[in-house]
């Protein structure tokens, strides 16, 4: 144990041992004690020396150590030394590094140490699989330090871990436990691990998203104070921000969850906001970066739209206004909040408009859009927070036609109120101050206000400043063209030259304006054709971008600059490819692809402050363009004019037709719904039809069984009570039969009244028939014909009523003299016999008819089944037929095969019959040989027959 006494601090008794003999016998001790205690002992030692001699123990000691992680599960105590020592070999950490030589630092630090312990324990992934593992154990002493390891695995070798941990069963579950540990120790060190899991990694983001992680964050920051908390609050923001940004999926899980409402408390501000902690300026700021995440503009339209629709309804975006017009907030976190303003407004219609009616706490009130822009043009303003206001005022403009037009408005002669200061006056005395940085953003904001909105293009034409006492006022358009020609900054040029660029773009009056000045021009051509430095490169760019603007969208209105003179004075003085060569500085230049990258302005000095990001879209838009127009020929563009008019040509014609079709397709579902409607009104009458059938009928029935009773009474003639009673109640029933007869009557003439309007209704259909409508035309046909048979069916049964109603009156005439005359009853009597003979004959006649017709129904059934029987058997017999015939087919195959293998047989006898007479040998007779060969072909033949047959 002597060992064991230098490492714990005994007396020394012989010769000290090195640090790697030492580390060499603890790893024998480890590998080879079958005591608990012992193995023990020598892990507390190897964790001692872990720090001082890293290497080493790294080296000898890495496996001994993994596999006391797996045997001694059972004791924590040697598992949390282990996890330490482990954890001492990975880290990085540079305080615990030993004192060493400068040298010998430089080179740990180039070899990385723990990146190489690392890739050595990460080799086996069971490894990590069981570490996380060891983390489902609940003693301080195992988990601790198991979550430190972890987290330094995670920073050394960040997606080879990662890939493990994904793969292994539960493995997030197992680390989102973490967060549920009451001792925070571990729940914070849980919350380190986590930020270094999910960096990066979309799939895990998305599973520790939806293992709860955003309710456990949340309520964490709460219970730790919010803004006003700890580093803790800070961690928990920095996982937020790991797992929303950049996957859509996470956001809208997010927003789904209704978690963007419990944002709103967290920036509560009170009136005092002065003495801010550095954490409480970083948690704030963090919690701006995790709302800019959700409304970023990378971010999907739709998406974006949707959380910036559930941060004005919860009342954050009121509550960021409120931070925005507070009082003694700290400058960093005032830019930043602009920022995310800008980004919640962006775009949204709603957002936009109530910013516009946010208001600043000054006497008098003014708006939010003033104060801020106020600050964009003071030079003394920090650089970051006037680039802020500026992205703000663009992002308020975005989309925002209304919000153009107020900008503008204010800018307008009719609305200026000489007692206010406005947006117009603002960005005009910035646009023309002695600041170049400020002439810039009041330039790139004005043109932000004109962006995609010709309207706004032309009224801007209509504003008129004051230069000087006693001289008149110019245009807005002359003053910036005369500032860009008295030599300004290069800064002041560009911003100049963006905004006139952007204003006349894809409006005519707005080039006619600017062509109308006569110095314009001379200017443009001159800067182009001049060899200037490096730094007016980009001016000469945008100088030939502007004269090209004017080239493409010039409409002739002025006869000394129209498009044919434009080109042959760039051909004379520039020349067409050092025009394009110029016109191609903009887009070579280094700060070009930055400004284009994002709509946030990002520049790291003022003189950076080049491009704007919309002027970039606006250049790719028209550089291709412009450099067609101005190398094309007049006669190109004179056919090319050709081409278009024809198209348009074309395109009228195409339309008309078009016109024709929906107007054809109208009338035929015009027609289809009237037939529907026809068809309809048939199924109606034809029902109809039916019912009066049907009353018909029981009035037959009814009259049958008022004969029957009139001949029943005649016969009992002696009974003179009974007559008298029997005559007393038929006026009953024969006044019954009267009303029933004249409701048929007038049900008859109501059908017949529709059938006239129906066949009105078909006459007219017919009249204005079209020719694309034949099949709607065969459908009225049909109906007609439908209508006809009903009108024949009305006229029979309108002629068996009428002879009822005669039978009727008949009989009435009869029972009325029989009860008046009793000498005519017996009159009466043969004329009731005679219609009881009429109507058994036509009931014996019915009935032979209905057995004639079962007859011919039976006979059909019976020649059906024959039928069907001879059919069946023909399918059988064509069947075998066609069975016989293949089998036919393949013997005659099976025929040519054989006679030609006889064939090749005969020739090959021949040929051996001739090599045979070569050597000399006797061979038989040609007589024999042909009795045979007959014999052959005689036994051929009857094969054949045999198979034709």
């Amino acid at each position: 144990m002597n060992f064991l006494r230098g490492v714990m601090g005994g007396q020394p008794t012989g010769p000290q041992p090195t640090g790697a003999e030492t580390i060499q016998k603890l790893c024998d001790r480890v590998a080879s004690s079958t005591l608990l205690e012992d193995r023990r002992d020598a892990v507390r030692a190897l964790k001692s020396l872990s720090k001082k001699y890293r290497v080493e123990v790294g080296n000898m000691a890495m496996d001994h150590l993994v596999r006391i992680l797996q045997t001694d599960r059972s004791d924590t105590e040697i598992l949390g030394y282990a996890l330490d020592t482990l954890y001492n070999i990975v880290c990085n950490d540079e305080e615990e590094e030993p004192d060493e030589s400068e040298e010998e630092n430089q080179q740990k630090q180039e070899d990385d140490l723990g990146a190489q312990f690392t890739d050595k324990f990460v080799q086996e992934p069971e490894n990590v699989t069981l570490l996380l593992t060891l983390l489902e154990e609940f003693d301080f002493h195992v988990r601790w330090p198991g979550v430190k390891l972890l987290t330094a695995l995670l920073k050394n070798q960040c997606a080879q871990v990662q890939g493990i941990i994904l793969v292994s069963p539960m493995g997030v579950s197992r680390l989102m436990d973490l967060l549920a540990d009451s001792r925070e120790v571990i729940r914070n060190d849980g919350l380190l691990l986590l930020q270094q899991l999910t960096k990066g990694n979309a799939a895990i983001q998305k599973i520790v998203a939806f293992e709860n992680a955003f309710e456990r964050l949340l309520d964490i920051i709460t219970e730790e104070g919010s803004s006003d908390g700890g580093i803790v609050v800070e961690d928990c923001l920095l996982l937020l921000l790991n797992l929303l940004k950049n996957n859509s999926s996470n956001q809208n899980f997010f927003k789904e969850g209704s978690y963007i409402q419990k944002m709103k408390p967290w920036f509560e501000v009170g009136d005092d906001n002065s003495g801010w902690s550095a954490q409480k300026v970083t948690n704030l700021h963090l919690m701006l970066q995790l709302v800019r995440v959700m409304v970023s503009p990378v971010n999907s339209p739709g998406a974006t739209a949707s959380c910036q629709k559930a941060m004005f309804q919860c009342g954050l975006l009121q509550q960021l206004c409120t931070i925005l017009m507070a009082t003694g907030v700290p400058a960093d976190i005032l830019t930043e909040t602009i920022n995310t303003v800008s980004e919640v407004i962006r775009g949204s219609e709603v957002n936009q408009d109530y910013f516009a009616s946010v208001n600043a706490p000054s006497n008098p009130p003014r708006p939010a859009i003033v104060v801020l822009l106020m600050s964009m043009v003071n030079e003394r303003q920090p650089f970051v927070l006037r680039c802020a206001v500026l992205y703000c005022f663009q992002c308020f403009l975005y989309k925002n036609h209304k919000g153009q037009g107020e900008i503008v408005a204010t800018l307008l002669p009719s609305t200026i109120d000489a007692n206010s200061i406005s947006a117009g006056q603002l960005l005009c005395g910035g646009l023309f101050s002695a600041d170049s940085l400020s002439n810039w953003c009041a330039a790139v904001a004005l043109a932000h206000a004109l962006q995609d909105n010709l309207t706004q293009k032309e009224q801007l034409l209509r504003v008129q400043l004051a230069t000087s006492l006693g001289k008149p006022p110019v245009s807005l358009l002359q003053q910036c063209t005369n500032i860009l020609s008295q030599g300004s900054r290069v800064q002041t040029k560009v911003g100049l030259l963006m905004l006139l660029c952007t204003w006349i773009s894809n409006c005519p009056i707005a080039v006619m304006h600017f062509l109308h000045n006569q110095d314009n021009v001379p200017f443009l051509t001159g800067q182009i054709s001049e060899n200037l430095g490096e730094d007016e490169r980009l001016v000469q760019g945008l100088c030939a971008l502007l004269l090209g603007i004017c080239i493409y969208y010039n409409d002739n209105s002025l006869e000394n600059y129209t498009k044919e003179k434009l080109k042959q004075l760039i051909e004379k003085r520039i020349g067409k490819e050092n025009f394009v060569e110029k016109l191609g500085f903009i887009t070579k230049h280094e700060l070009y692809s930055r400004a284009g990258q994002k709509p946030q302005p990002a520049f790291s000095t003022p003189e950076h402050m080049l491009f704007d990001h919309e002027f970039t879209k606006l250049v790719k838009e028209l550089e291709g363009m412009i450099t067609k127009a101005v190398l094309k020929s007049s006669e190109e563009e004179k056919k090319e004019e050709e081409v278009k008019k024809t198209l348009e040509q074309h395109d009228s014609i195409v339309t008309q037709y078009k016109e024709l079709i929906r107007e054809q397709d109208s009338q035929i579902n015009e027609l289809k719904e009237q037939v529907t409607l026809l068809a309809s009104q048939n199924e109606k009458m034809q029902s109809t039809m039916t019912q009066q059938v049907s009353q018909i009928q029981q009035h037959k029935d009814q009259y049958n069984i008022l004969k029957l009773k009139l001949g029943k009474d005649n016969q009992q003639t002696g009974n003179q009570a009974e007559a008298a009673h029997m005559n007393g109640l038929q006026p009953e029933e024969l006044s019954q039969l009267r009303e029933q007869l004249e409701e048929l009557q007038r049900q008859n003439q109501l059908l017949q009244t529709q059938l006239g309007e129906k066949d009105s209704l078909i006459t007219s259909l017919k009249a204005e028939g079209v020719s694309s409508a034949e099949s709607s035309t065969s459908e009225v046909t049909v109906l007609q014909r439908e209508v006809e048979m009903l009108k024949s069916q009305l006229q029979r049964q309108t002629a068996e009523v009428t002879q009822l109603q005669s039978e009727r009156q008949e009989l009435l005439r009869g029972s009325d003299t029989t009860a008046a005359v009793p000498g005519e009853n017996s009159l009466y009597t043969e004329k009731i016999a005679e219609l009881e003979s009429r109507l058994s004959a036509q009931t014996a006649e019915n009935q032979k008819l209905k057995e004639e017709v079962k007859t011919l129904l039976e006979s059909q059934e019976s020649m059906e089944k024959d039928l069907a029987s001879a059919t069946s058997t023909a399918a059988i017999m064509q069947a075998e037929k066609s069975k016989l015939q293949q089998e036919v087919q393949e013997s005659k195959k099976e025929q040519d095969d054989l006679l030609m293998l006889l064939a090749d047989q005969d020739q090959k006898i021949l040929s051996l019959k001739q090599r045979l007479k070569d050597l000399g040998e006797t061979i038989e007779d040609e007589d024999d040989l042909d009795s045979k060969d007959q014999f052959d072909d005689d036994d051929d033949e009857e094969e054949e027959e045999e198979c034709d047959e």
